[in-house]
């Protein structure tokens, strides 16, 4: 079993970027395809992002298509998330994923396995 801690949340103004990480321990990182979801108060978590165990796929909500990109280091085992031109509609708390199922990415948040505890991302207008 695989143990997920998110980091690098914070406040920030809309136009700025930010980069989330999503330390893995206590099972084996490539043993997973991990992925990115987040929710607003209110609101249902949503998918943000997905890559393959290898790092060589990747899948991405239309709503952060071209700001933002998923990325892994297996070697460090950790989970990126970088985070570009925000936008207010990005506030919301991001909880990284991690998925048994190697043969496809999924977008749904009940395919995933295991989760984090989530880190806050607030961006001001």
């Amino acid at each position: 079993q695989v143990q997920l801690v998110e980091s690098g949340g914070g406040l920030v103004q809309a136009g700025d970027s930010l980069r989330l990480s999503c330390a893995a321990s206590g099972g084996t990182f490539m043993s997973y395809n991990m992925g990115w979801f987040r929710q607003a108060p209110g609101k249902e978590r949503e998918f943000v992002a997905a890559i393959d165990w290898r790092g060589g796929s990747t899948s991405y909500a239309d709503s952060v298509r071209g700001r933002f990109t998923i990325a892994r280091d297996n070697a460090k085992n950790t989970l990126y998330l970088q985070m570009n031109s925000l936008k207010p509609e990005d506030t919301a708390v991001y909880y990284c994923a991690a998925d048994r199922s190697l043969w496809v990415l999924n977008k749904k948040r009940d395919e995933y396995d295991y989760w984090g505890q989530g880190t806050q991302v607030t961006v001001s207008s």
